[in-house]
């Protein structure tokens, strides 16, 4: 396995008063800073092969997709392969030294990467060159200050804010199996919800079938290829807004995932990221309209 200690080096000793400073080398420069690219993207495409066997490792990629919502798919993997219980925000050393805030001794920088020039392919299509930033995690520093905690949100709300921006119809039957919560129809465009159910289960059976709606582009939608990927939907948007996430299982991933090549099994994981994501934006409009609704009446009743 190949060895990536050389990418957290945090920084070079500072020069003594008086001492020569060595002459730039930009060529050298250059040489280390694409070694330090080729070093981050190795990582992502080993934590993929193994995430593509272990389901642990997946949903603990999912948990933090999930706490990240606006974090690429490559920083997603990198932060899981290297601090998969990290709570945010991330800060570079020196972000974190002008706030008057140590990193924990022994602790080890988090390669992540940022956006650097945009640039011509040889085929004149344009490109996003990218580069490797160090951080560390809130957790990683001796700051006083404590994670923001989970808000937790009104059940009733928060099925308001899953169904008001739904791109389908949503339809309670008294015709469904006790095995089947709920279920979209691709002809009808409703999805059919069990009645009688309380709200995590409706929470986490509509996140499933919203997504299979959202994925639905009309062109003879094909469910049975897109269960697996409506189901970690689900569990994202379930892990980012405090349902419980018990009835899920990825002690074995599916064999779909499994026998994936490994760009096929990226483009699965953004597909992931982007459904959560509309998903989720829909809702926060409903969630934060709410959020100012009650400050404007606390405000006035001062």
């Amino acid at each position: 396995m190949e060895n990536y200690d050389y990418l957290f080096e945090m920084q070079e000793t500072e020069p003594t008063e008086g001492a020569e400073l060595a002459p730039f080398d930009k060529d050298e420069y250059k040489a280390r800073k694409q070694a330090e690219r080729e070093g981050v993207y190795g990582m992502i495409d080993e934590t993929i092969a193994r995430m593509q066997g272990d389901g642990y490792l997946f949903q603990g990629y999912l948990d933090v997709q999930a706490r990240f919502d606006r974090y690429s798919v490559s920083n997603a993997i990198l932060i899981t392969a290297q601090e998969p219980e990290a709570v945010g925000p991330f800060k570079t050393f020196d972000d974190w030294k002008a706030e008057r805030v140590s990193i924990k001794r022994g602790e080890t920088a988090i390669a992540i990467l940022e956006p650097g020039k945009e640039y011509l392919k040889d085929d004149g299509s344009p490109a996003m060159s990218y580069n490797v930033k160090k951080v560390f995690d809130l957790s990683q520093t001796n700051s006083q200050v404590r994670p923001t905690p989970h808000i937790v949100r009104d059940e009733r709300l928060l099925l308001k804010s899953l169904i008001s921006h739904a791109p389908c119809q949503m339809q309670v039957s008294n015709n469904m199996s006790e095995r089947m919560n709920a279920v979209y129809s691709p002809d009808e465009k409703t999805i059919y919800v069990r009645q009688g159910m309380d709200a995590p289960d409706i929470f986490r059976a509509l996140a499933s079938e919203l997504a299979h709606a959202h994925m639905d582009k009309g062109d003879e939608y094909r469910r049975s290829e897109n269960v697996n990927t409506a189901t970690c939907v689900a569990y994202i948007l379930c892990k980012r807004y405090g349902v419980s996430v018990d009835v899920f299982s990825f002690d074995r991933l599916p064999e779909q995932y499994s026998k994936m090549e490994p760009q096929e099994f990226r483009k699965e994981l953004s597909k992931i990221r982007d459904i959560a994501g509309e998903i989720s934006r829909d809702m926060n409009r409903v969630l934060e309209a709410q959020d100012r609704s009650k400050k404007e009446r606390s405000d006035e009743a001062r």
